[in-house]
C-alpha cells in the first residue's frame, strides 16, 4: 500500500539528487522543499427531508496525512525537476448505516473503508520564468479547479504550463485526461458535475491573470470539455481600501457531440466588500441565464460569489442574493481567531425547459417521459456559520481548528436536500526547505 511515508521515501532520493545540483530561480513559481499536513476531519450530515439514499444522517470521522516533496531544477537553460505527493486516510468512525460523507470510500457492502491511500508525481521543466509540468497534480484556475474540501485533495493527470515571463501577467495552459476523486485511490476516476462528466473525455484550458500595480486586476480564461462544452470566463476586481468590488462572468456553449445536450448558459456574480477595522461586510448578487444549470467539473471550478459550502445557487434562471459578516478577533485582542456568518437566498429556478434527452432532462423508462433535474419556481436558502482558530506561536504554531455549521432548506423544485451539516477540522502542517539539505526526511528514516 503506497502510504505518504513510502511515497516520500521513494521520491526523496531522486528529488535530492536533482536538488544537489539545482540553481536558484528568481521569482520561482514553486519553492523547493517538503511538507506533511495532518488533517483530522469530522463531518455530520443530518437530513431534514427524505434523502435519496434513505439515510437519516451520514457521519464519518477520519485522519489524513498529505505529504509532498518538491525539487528545485537542474542548472542550465532548461532545468529539470520532479514533484511527488502521497496520501493516507484512516477511518476513526463511520459504520454502514451512516457512511457516504465523501471522507472515505465505501466497500461493496456500503461500509466506509478502514483506510485508503494514493500517490502520484509530476515531471517539471523550467525555462526562464516558465514551468511546464506533466503528471498528476492539483490545478487551480477559474475554469478547472481540483477541489480540496474533504480528507484528500482531488488530482488531475495531464500537462500544465505556468508562465510569469511578462511582468504582472500570469499565463496558464493545460490539458488533463485522467482524474482522482477526493475519496478514491485510483487515478483513473471521472469528475462529475450536475449532469456533465469527464468520462472518456479530456478537458483543456488557457488563460491569463493580470495584476498590475494599483487597485485594478482581472483574468480571462477559456476551457473545453471535449464533446460537451466550451466555456469562457472573465473576472474584474477593484480593491481600494476599504472597498473590494469583484465581478465574475461565465459563458458556456455545447461543443462537438454535445454529450450533455444543448447548452447555452450565462452566469455572473457581483460582490461588494467593505472593511471596517476588525469587521467586514459583504453583499453579493448572482444570476444564471439559460435553460440548463451552470455546470462544471472539478470540485472548485466555480468562481461565482454565491457558490458556498453546500449549494452553488447555479440552477437554470436562478437569481440569488448574499449577505455576509466577517470578524477578525486579532484586532480585539485574540490573535488567530476569526468568525464568519453568511446567508444566501435563491429563487426563480426553472429546469423544465432543459432540452429533452440531455443530461439535465433525461428520459425515464419507468414513466416513459422526460424528467428534468429541477422543476419550476424552485427556491432555497443556506446559512453558514464558521469559527476558525490558528495558533500563532509556540510549539503548536500553525495548528488550526475549524468549526462550521451549515443549514440548507428548499422546495421540491430545486435539487438540494434539506440538510444540517457540522464540520470539525483540525490541521497541523510541517514543512522544510530543499530536500537535498534535509535528507533523510524527518520521521521517514
Amino acid at each position: 500500500m503506497p502510504t505518504p511515508r513510502k511515497c516520500l521515501v521513494l521520491f526523496a532520493p531522486l528529488i535530492g539528487i536533482l536538488d544537489a545540483h539545482a540553481e536558484p530561480v528568481p521569482d520561482a513559481l514553486e519553492t523547493p522543499g517538503w511538507s506533511l499536513l495532518t488533517r483530522n476531519y469530522f463531518l455530520h450530515n443530518d437530513f431534514r427531508s427524505d434523502s435519496p439514499s434513505g439515510q437519516n444522517y451520514r457521519q464519518e470521522w477520519a485522519q489524513g496525512l498529505i505529504g509532498e516533496v518538491r525539487s528545485g531544477f537542474t542548472p542550465g537553460a532548461v532545468g529539470l525537476g520532479v514533484d511527488g505527493h502521497g496520501f493516507l486516510g484512516v477511518k476513526l468512525d463511520g459504520g454502514r448505516g451512516h457512511a457516504g460523507t465523501g471522507l472515505l470510500p465505501r466497500d461493496d457492502d456500503g461500509r466506509s473503508a478502514d483506510d485508503y491511500s494514493s500517490a502520484g508525481a509530476s515531471l517539471k521543466l523550467r525555462v526562464g520564468r516558465s514551468q511546464l509540468k506533466y503528471g498528476e497534480m492539483t490545478v487551480e484556475t477559474p475554469v478547472f479547479d481540483t477541489g480540496d474540501k474533504r480528507l484528500q485533495p482531488e488530482y488531475a493527470t495531464g500537462f500544465l504550463l505556468d508562465s510569469l515571463e511578462v511582468e504582472d501577467l500570469r499565463i496558464q495552459a493545460g490539458r488533463f485526461t485522467a482524474f482522482k476523486n477526493q475519496d478514491s485511490s485510483s487515478g483513473h476516476d471521472d469528475f462529475s458535475g450536475y449532469g456533465a462528466t469527464t468520462r472518456g473525455r479530456a478537458i483543456g484550458l488557457a488563460g491569463v491573470d493580470y495584476t498590475p500595480p494599483g487597485p485594478f486586476s482581472g483574468a480571462l480564461y477559456g476551457a473545453q470539455l471535449d464533446d460537451t462544452w466550451r466555456q469562457g470566463y472573465l473576472n474584474l476586481r477593484l480593491q481600494q481600501d476599504p472597498v473590494l468590488l469583484d465581478a465574475n462572468l461565465y459563458r458556456t456553449l455545447d461543443q462537438g457531440a454535445a454529450n450533455a445536450g444543448a447548452i447555452d448558459t450565462q452566469a455572473y456574480s457581483l460582490s461588494a466588500k467593505y472593511l471596517a477595522g476588525a469587521q467586514a461586510f459583504t453583499l453579493a448578487y448572482q444570476r444564471i441565464v439559460g435553460d440548463t444549470p451552470f455546470d462544471f467539473v472539478g470540485g472548485d471550478s466555480i468562481y461565482l460569489a454565491n457558490s458556498i459550502k453546500y449549494a452553488d445557487f447555479n440552477g437554470p434562471e436562478e437569481r440569488s442574493w448574499q449577505a455576509r459578516y466577517d470578524l477578525d478577533l486579532a484586532l480585539l485582542g485574540i490573535p488567530g481567531l476569526t468568525f464568519m456568518a453568511r446567508y444566501v437566498r435563491g429563487r426563480d429556478i426553472d429546469g423544465t425547459k432543459a432540452p429533452p434527452g440531455g443530461a439535465y432532462n433525461p428520459f425515464d423508462p419507468a414513466t416513459g417521459s422526460f424528467v428534468p433535474l429541477q422543476g419550476r419556481d424552485g427556491k432555497h436558502w443556506e446559512r453558514d456559520i464558521d469559527l476558525r482558530y490558528r495558533v500563532m506561536s509556540g510549539a503548536a504554531k500553525d495548528l488550526s481548528i475549524n468549526l462550521s455549521h451549515v443549514s440548507h432548506r428548499g422546495n421540491s423544485a430545486q435539487a438540494g436536500d434539506d440538510i444540517d451539516r457540522l464540520y470539525l477540522i483540525l490541521e497541523y502542517p510541517l514543512k522544510g526547505g530543499a530536500v537535498a539539505k534535509t535528507l533523510p526526511l524527518p520521521g521517514l528514516d
